[in-house]
Protein backbone atom coordinates (compact mmCIF):
# COMPACT_ATOMS: atom_id res chain seq x y z
CA UNK A 1 0.00 0.00 0.00
CA UNK A 2 2.18 2.72 -1.00
CA UNK A 3 0.57 4.71 -2.73
CA UNK A 4 -1.71 5.29 0.69
CA UNK A 5 -1.91 8.84 2.79
CA UNK A 6 -1.69 9.34 6.19
CA UNK A 7 -2.78 11.99 8.33
CA UNK A 8 -1.38 13.23 12.13
CA UNK A 9 -4.43 13.54 13.95
CA UNK A 10 -3.29 16.92 14.81
CA UNK A 11 -3.42 17.72 10.79
CA UNK A 12 -6.39 16.08 10.90
CA UNK A 13 -8.03 18.55 13.60
CA UNK A 14 -6.82 21.60 11.64
CA UNK A 15 -8.19 20.63 8.38
CA UNK A 16 -11.51 20.08 10.29
CA UNK A 17 -11.44 23.02 11.83
CA UNK A 18 -11.08 24.72 8.56
CA UNK A 19 -13.75 23.81 6.94
CA UNK A 20 -14.82 20.28 8.13
CA UNK A 21 -13.83 16.68 7.18
CA UNK A 22 -15.36 13.21 6.46
CA UNK A 23 -14.49 10.70 8.89
CA UNK A 24 -15.13 7.38 9.12
CA UNK A 25 -14.50 5.02 12.06
CA UNK A 26 -14.07 1.24 11.51
CA UNK A 27 -14.48 -0.14 14.47
CA UNK A 28 -17.02 -2.16 16.04
CA UNK A 29 -20.02 -0.39 17.49
CA UNK A 30 -19.36 -1.28 20.98
CA UNK A 31 -16.27 0.34 20.81
CA UNK A 32 -17.59 3.38 19.02
CA UNK A 33 -20.19 3.88 21.67
CA UNK A 34 -17.55 3.80 24.50
CA UNK A 35 -15.29 6.83 22.78
CA UNK A 36 -15.22 8.15 19.01
CA UNK A 37 -13.93 11.03 17.53
CA UNK A 38 -16.76 14.08 17.68
CA UNK A 39 -16.93 14.00 13.92
CA UNK A 40 -16.64 10.58 12.68
CA UNK A 41 -19.41 7.90 11.64
CA UNK A 42 -19.30 4.42 12.28
CA UNK A 43 -18.62 1.76 9.66
CA UNK A 44 -17.57 -1.51 11.07
CA UNK A 45 -14.58 -2.83 9.49
CA UNK A 46 -16.43 -6.29 9.03
CA UNK A 47 -19.18 -4.81 6.74
CA UNK A 48 -17.54 -1.99 5.32
CA UNK A 49 -18.88 -1.24 1.78
CA UNK A 50 -16.44 1.03 0.13
CA UNK A 51 -19.21 1.63 -3.01
CA UNK A 52 -21.96 1.98 -0.45
CA UNK A 53 -20.07 4.77 1.90
CA UNK A 54 -18.43 6.40 -1.17
CA UNK A 55 -22.20 6.92 -2.81
CA UNK A 56 -23.72 8.10 -0.02
CA UNK A 57 -21.05 10.84 1.13
CA UNK A 58 -21.92 14.18 3.23
CA UNK A 59 -19.76 15.65 1.67
CA UNK A 60 -17.74 16.17 -1.99
CA UNK A 61 -16.91 13.01 -3.28
CA UNK A 62 -13.53 14.44 -4.35
CA UNK A 63 -12.65 15.80 -0.89
CA UNK A 64 -10.56 12.70 0.82
CA UNK A 65 -12.24 10.69 2.76
CA UNK A 66 -10.11 9.79 6.82
CA UNK A 67 -10.46 5.89 8.24
CA UNK A 68 -9.28 5.97 11.84
CA UNK A 69 -9.82 2.70 14.33
CA UNK A 70 -8.30 2.20 17.51
CA UNK A 71 -4.61 2.81 17.05
CA UNK A 72 -4.11 2.36 13.55
CA UNK A 73 -4.48 -1.56 12.50
CA UNK A 74 -7.84 -1.91 11.37
CA UNK A 75 -7.96 1.59 9.41
CA UNK A 76 -4.69 0.60 7.16
CA UNK A 77 -7.43 -2.84 6.40
CA UNK A 78 -10.04 -0.13 5.81
CA UNK A 79 -8.05 1.81 3.07
CA UNK A 80 -6.87 -0.88 1.79
CA UNK A 81 -10.95 -1.88 1.25
CA UNK A 82 -10.97 1.69 -0.35
CA UNK A 83 -8.12 1.24 -2.40
CA UNK A 84 -9.05 -2.60 -3.82
CA UNK A 85 -12.74 -0.96 -4.88
CA UNK A 86 -10.96 1.88 -7.07
CA UNK A 87 -11.02 4.88 -4.65
CA UNK A 88 -7.59 6.41 -3.71
CA UNK A 89 -8.54 9.80 -2.26
CA UNK A 90 -8.52 7.88 1.30
CA UNK A 91 -6.15 8.84 3.91
CA UNK A 92 -5.49 6.46 7.27
CA UNK A 93 -5.33 8.67 10.42
CA UNK A 94 -2.03 7.66 12.17
CA UNK A 95 -2.73 6.65 16.04
CA UNK A 96 -5.82 6.18 15.52
CA UNK A 97 -8.97 7.22 18.02
CA UNK A 98 -6.27 6.46 21.30
CA UNK A 99 -4.21 9.45 19.69
CA UNK A 100 -6.98 11.61 18.99
CA UNK A 101 -8.24 11.30 22.41
CA UNK A 102 -4.45 11.49 23.77
CA UNK A 103 -4.44 15.07 22.10
CA UNK A 104 -7.26 16.24 23.85
CA UNK A 105 -9.40 16.44 20.57
CA UNK A 106 -12.88 16.73 20.90
CA UNK A 107 -14.53 12.87 21.78
CA UNK A 108 -17.74 11.58 22.54
CA UNK A 109 -17.20 9.28 25.35
CA UNK A 110 -20.23 6.88 26.18
CA UNK A 111 -21.29 3.46 27.83
CA UNK A 112 -17.42 1.83 28.68
CA UNK A 113 -17.42 -1.68 27.35
CA UNK A 114 -14.82 -4.27 27.34
CA UNK A 115 -12.04 -4.09 23.89
CA UNK A 116 -12.38 -7.08 21.93
CA UNK A 117 -8.22 -7.46 21.82
CA UNK A 118 -9.10 -8.02 25.94
CA UNK A 119 -12.03 -10.22 25.42
CA UNK A 120 -9.57 -12.43 23.17
CA UNK A 121 -7.14 -12.77 25.93
CA UNK A 122 -9.54 -13.45 28.52
CA UNK A 123 -11.34 -16.14 26.34
CA UNK A 124 -8.04 -17.80 24.41
CA UNK A 125 -6.72 -18.04 28.36
CA UNK A 126 -9.51 -19.58 29.90
CA UNK A 127 -9.35 -21.95 27.06
CA UNK A 128 -5.73 -23.06 27.27
CA UNK A 129 -6.01 -23.28 31.07
CA UNK A 130 -8.80 -25.25 31.43
CA UNK A 131 -7.68 -27.67 28.47
CA UNK A 132 -4.26 -27.84 30.27
CA UNK A 133 -6.03 -29.04 33.41
CA UNK A 134 -8.55 -31.88 31.96
CA UNK A 135 -5.11 -32.69 30.06
CA UNK A 136 -3.52 -33.56 33.80
CA UNK A 137 -6.60 -34.61 35.40
CA UNK A 138 -8.80 -36.14 32.63
CA UNK A 139 -7.18 -37.38 29.53
CA UNK A 140 -4.11 -36.29 27.70
CA UNK A 141 -6.08 -35.65 24.56
CA UNK A 142 -7.13 -31.95 26.16
CA UNK A 143 -3.66 -31.24 25.31
CA UNK A 144 -4.68 -30.98 21.84
CA UNK A 145 -6.61 -28.43 22.45
CA UNK A 146 -4.47 -25.98 24.06
CA UNK A 147 -2.02 -26.15 20.93
CA UNK A 148 -4.52 -25.46 18.64
CA UNK A 149 -5.35 -21.98 20.41
CA UNK A 150 -1.39 -21.65 20.14
CA UNK A 151 -1.68 -22.00 16.10
CA UNK A 152 -4.71 -20.16 16.37
CA UNK A 153 -2.65 -16.99 18.06
CA UNK A 154 0.38 -17.47 15.84
CA UNK A 155 -2.32 -17.49 12.86
CA UNK A 156 -3.83 -14.57 14.03
CA UNK A 157 -0.09 -12.82 14.75
CA UNK A 158 1.20 -13.79 11.59
CA UNK A 159 -2.12 -12.59 9.52
CA UNK A 160 -3.15 -9.96 11.35
CA UNK A 161 -6.17 -11.44 11.13
CA UNK A 162 -8.40 -13.24 14.60
CA UNK A 163 -11.23 -15.27 13.94
CA UNK A 164 -11.93 -15.32 17.65
CA UNK A 165 -12.05 -11.68 17.97
CA UNK A 166 -14.22 -11.72 15.00
CA UNK A 167 -16.45 -14.34 16.69
CA UNK A 168 -16.61 -11.93 19.81
CA UNK A 169 -17.85 -9.37 18.06
CA UNK A 170 -20.96 -11.24 16.77
CA UNK A 171 -21.64 -11.89 20.40
CA UNK A 172 -25.22 -10.02 21.87
CA UNK A 173 -23.11 -7.98 24.40
CA UNK A 174 -21.11 -6.81 21.48
CA UNK A 175 -24.15 -5.56 19.67
CA UNK A 176 -25.36 -2.12 19.94
CA UNK A 177 -28.73 -0.05 18.58
CA UNK A 178 -27.95 2.34 15.57
CA UNK A 179 -27.57 5.17 17.88
CA UNK A 180 -23.82 4.92 17.37
CA UNK A 181 -23.96 5.49 13.93
CA UNK A 182 -25.60 9.17 14.39
CA UNK A 183 -22.53 11.28 14.69
CA UNK A 184 -22.94 13.25 11.37
CA UNK A 185 -20.19 15.46 9.55
CA UNK A 186 -21.22 19.16 8.91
Amino acid sequence: MSNLKTVTVNELANREANGGVELIDVRTPVEFRSLHAECARNHPLDSLDPHAIMGSRTMNTDDPLYVICKSGGRSLKGCKKFLDAGFTNVINVEGGTSAWDRAGLAVVRGKKSMSLERQTRITVGLIILVSGILALTVHPIFAGLAALMGAGLAFAGITDSCMMGMMLARMPWNQVGTETQACAVE
